[in-house]
């Protein structure tokens, strides 16, 4: 089931949302706790009955292991169950595409990624000694439908105990009116913007996946709007989650901080995926050694961490290669901040292209379907193909014609009509001056956020009712 469709939004978050307060009410929390946990399984297994018993095995089984991760047996023989199915469905196809081996044919379950590192956090949390839940708080927490596809990442430490708590303060009209606008805003970044600039991000990306040779405007307008696409995507999909929380009583933490805003790459990667981040510091930068072993080791070490992190994103070498360049602007960041004395430094204005620049770089083998598909953006990119400029363009500014070659339309932008350059223009202006200069939903004002639900309301209807088939969020894939 998805977010964006009106089965979730008039049917299954009202029943859901009002069955658990009155149960909670009425019942208590047990009840109220059952209900959430059937809900969850209903919500995951929509369209996908076929997932449901790895979820449901899953949960019980960590949560048998967490009983007996103090001893080191048990916790070793968890996180190696754990990974080794998160192996076998999500790279087995891959690894066997590497061995020349048969195909196992294998589909890879929703939320496999995220349920699972959130279990090993928990196993971690048990190995450490701590607070064993009760099983009802334990399986609210990795299977609520607000996060178990997409995240964030919560400590279950944090988190489980408010689910234990969630029916105490009642039914609160403030909580679930604040979540329901956050899910509503969210819901516009994903369903106006995201899904407004994916047309053109796929315009572009496909032309180069079938061979085309696309020139500098063509190349970097593709992945202009792509970097704007999973940016909104990625940030609606977190603020969802936030809110859906917040109506059930439930605080989860901020996963997404404005990223773009980033002055170092360092810092992208603590406002980008949050929680993800820490996860992947805590349980493959300290284990791997850290910055314990010496500065060669350290920066090793990083780029192990980065590698494996672009490698969790999917099972393919261009997700590979987009762990491997932010690997390497991080060696090159802190190499530069270490060796640099700070009269040198970039100022800010600079400092913040440089970083802008290499992220949108790196979003294209992200996004492009193979590495031929990312060598051929990347090619449009640096001007290898030259510059083109539609002929009616140049018709109103001649110079034009003296840069660039003239052509009638530029077939990989846009829906290719004459006025697919002014209007991309006009779409990108707007979307990168919302990411660069507006603060974001959790920091923006009771008016701002009240302007941007009326602005963005009727978008959003039009979207949900007459879009047709609704897209998934692109997190979903991994």
């Amino acid at each position: 089931m998805l977010f964006g469709t009106p089965l979730f939004l008039l049917i299954f978050l009202p029943l859901t949302l009002a069955g658990f307060h009155f149960i909670g009410r009425w019942l208590g929390r047990g009840p109220a706790l059952v209900l959430l946990i059937g809900a969850s399984l209903v919500f995951y297994g929509w369209g996908r009955p076929d997932d449901l018993p790895l979820l449901v095995g899953s949960i019980i089984a960590n949560y048998a292991l967490g009983r007996r991760a103090t001893r080191p047996g048990w916790f070793a023989g968890g996180i190696v169950a754990n990974l080794a199915l998160l192996g076998v469905f999500k790279y087995g196809a891959f690894i066997a595409r590497v061995m020349d081996w048969p195909d196992p044919h294998l589909s890879l379950p929703l939320g496999i990624s995220f349920f699972t590192f959130q279990q090993i956090m928990y196993l971690a949390e048990c190995r450490r000694g701590g607070r064993l839940p009760s099983f009802l708080g334990y399986a609210s927490c990795i299977a609520f439908f607000g996060h178990l596809i997409a995240g964030p990442l919560v400590r279950p430490s944090e988190i489980i105990p408010q689910f234990e708590h969630s029916t105490a303060q009642g039914f609160r009209p403030d909580e679930v009116g604040e979540g329901l606008m956050i899910v509503l805003l969210g819901l516009a970044k994903k369903l106006v913007l995201a899904d407004g600039f994916a047309p053109l991000a796929d315009r572009g990306f496909d032309a180069a996946a079938h061979g085309g040779t696309l020139t500098l405007l063509e190349a970097w307008f593709a992945a202009l709007a792509f970097s704007l696409q999973i940016y909104f995507d990625f940030s609606g999909y977190s603020d969802i989650a936030i809110g859906l929380a917040r109506m059930f009583n439930i605080r989860f933490p901020l996963n997404f901080n404005s990223p773009y805003k980033a002055l170092t790459i360092q810092d992208f990667w603590r406002r980008w995926n949050m929680t993800l981040s820490r996860f992947l510091r805590d349980f493959l930068y300290v284990p791997l050694g850290g910055n314990r072993h010496g500065e060669p080791r350290r920066l090793l070490n990083l780029m192990l961490t980065m590698l494996l992190g672009g490698l969790w994103h999917g099972a393919a070498w261009r997700f590979l290669l987009w762990g491997g360049l932010h690997g390497l602007y991080l060696v090159i960041h802190q190499e530069w901040e270490r060796r640099t004395p700070a009269w040198l430094r970039l100022p800010p204005v600079l400092a913040h292209g440089l970083t802008l620049l290499a992220v949108v770089i790196a979003w294209v083998p992200f996004r492009a379907a193979n590495l031929a598909a990312t060598t051929a953006m990347l090619r449009g990119m640096a001007g290898l193909n030259g510059l083109a400029i539609p002929a009616p363009l140049v018709a109103l500014a001649p110079w034009l014609g003296h840069i660039a070659r003239v052509v009638p339309v530029l077939p990989a932008l846009g829906d290719a009509r004459t006025l697919s350059l002014p209007d991309a223009t006009a779409c990108l202006m707007v979307g990168w001056f919302i990411v660069l200069c507006l603060p974001h939903l959790h920091e923006a004002s009771p008016r701002l956020r009240a302007c941007g639900l009326l602005g963005s309301g009727g978008f959003t209807v039009q979207a949900l009712f007459f879009a047709g088939v609704a897209a998934p969020f692109l997190y979903f894939r991994f």
